[in-house]
């Protein structure tokens, strides 16, 4: 059998999360998979940023016109990890010469940007990956497994916890950081919809309510320690068309930041899976807790077997449709509340701020399926209720 010639990538948002990108791609490509054709950025990349790629006479070509540089480098997959505001235009450019997508999540801005990149990537036929990297883990199907088999009796909900911190340099790392708008396109970089949206993806696909359709309703608190826009303290409540509910609760603020996770609620036990780390605890009635390791499918990796049909592909728009419906409803929302002066505080020497006791309220927003002014929180204000 011949041996297959590594696919041309080009990528797009090479620095900040773009780095992990330019890694994962190198790595594939010492493995034959793929082959760093372009890198497109408005600043080109320094040799040194291009340090573990082969010889000058073998680095990518660099240019910040997409489109030519997708031309110039016969590109048949491009990475985008650019500014939210800009996936859809570039999807769509991209789709327009029929180079397939790995797009970094959240995959746009409002609903009716995802429809249209959906809409048009579908109608150019080629092949769009989502970059939720956590829905590639291995332990997703098997959890999925134990609940069909009833190993922790009827689900009665969902809960996800993200308990995470950000300096306040974390909002000035670009002009649309902490923004929900900027020069008039929609942003909504909030914990909810980027920096712990993992979370939110991830809880709905172990609900099975993937799809735009399977939402019926969905309920936000937004709050903000930091001085921006956007919400760095928030919950969320969906409910689904079968009747379940999934309710993440997020937090930049946290005082003591841990590993975030999902929870599975059973009638006879429950699922925790910390997401980061591909690592699972079963505890149900009868038997011993069970701690679980996976392994993970790199959603480059699986883009590249499916356009081989080798594999379906992992993280379909159509997949992350429930996932968009929240990201809607944040956005519709009304701006996130400031909370007071003595709900938080600076953390000494570490220039960030953290809400007194949020953890604690994170964990049981999860553990509950309860909103932050029904755990009683005094700052919380009553939710916001967005229907189907």
């Amino acid at each position: 059998m011949t041996p297959r010639a590594p696919l041309p990538v080009v990528l797009a948002g090479a620095r900040g999360h773009g780095r992990w990108h330019l890694e994962n791609i190198r790595r594939l490509q010492d493995g034959g998979v793929v082959r760093l054709a372009g890198v497109c950025e408005l600043t080109p990349l320094t040799a040194r940023e291009l340090h573990a790629f082969p010889a000058p006479s073998e680095l990518p070509e660099q240019s910040a016109d997409f489109a030519a540089l997708l031309r110039s480098t016969g590109a048949a997959v491009a990475v985008i990890c650019t500014p939210i505001p800009t996936h859809t235009d570039l999807a769509l450019t991209a789709a327009a010469q029929g180079v397939h997508l790995l797009l970094e999540k959240p995959p746009a801005p409002s609903y009716a940007e995802f429809r249209r990149m959906a809409d048009g990537v579908a109608a150019a036929g080629v092949a769009c990956q989502v970059g939720f990297q956590s829905l590639g883990s291995h332990a997703v199907p098997a959890i999925r497994e134990l609940v069909a088999r009833g190993a922790i009796g009827e689900v009665s909900g969902i809960g996800g916890a993200g308990a995470w911190a950000r300096a306040e340099e974390y909002y000035r790392r670009a002009p649309w950081a902490g923004r929900r708008r900027l020069d008039g396109a929609d942003v909504v970089d909030g914990a909810l919809t980027n920096p712990l949206a993992h979370a939110v993806a991830t809880a709905l696909a172990l609900d099975g309510a993937t799809r735009a359709e399977d939402v019926a309703g969905i309920e936000t608190e937004l709050l903000r320690a930091n001085d921006i826009e956007s919400d760095d303290t928030s919950c969320v409540r969906v409910t689904t068309a079968s009747g379940g509910r999934v309710t993440v609760a997020a937090t930049l603020c946290a005082e003591d930041p841990g590993e975030p996770y999902v929870l599975v609620h059973g009638t006879s036990g429950r699922i925790t899976f910390w997401y980061k780390q591909d690592r699972v605890l079963v505890q149900r009635s009868g038997h011993g807790p069970e701690e679980l390791s996976f392994g993970r499918t790199d959603l480059l990796e699986n883009l590249v077997e499916h356009l081989a049909d080798r594999a379906e592909l992992l993280v379909t728009p159509d997949g992350t449709g429930a996932f968009m419906r929240v990201v809607e409803a944040v956005r519709q929302a009304p701006d996130p509340v400031a909370l007071p002066r003595d709900a938080w505080y600076r953390v000494p020497g570490e220039h960030r701020r953290a809400v007194r006791g949020v953890d604690g309220l994170v964990a049981a927003a999860a553990d509950t399926l309860a909103l932050y002014s029904e755990l009683g929180a005094a700052w919380a204000l009553p939710k916001e209720v967005t229907s189907r």
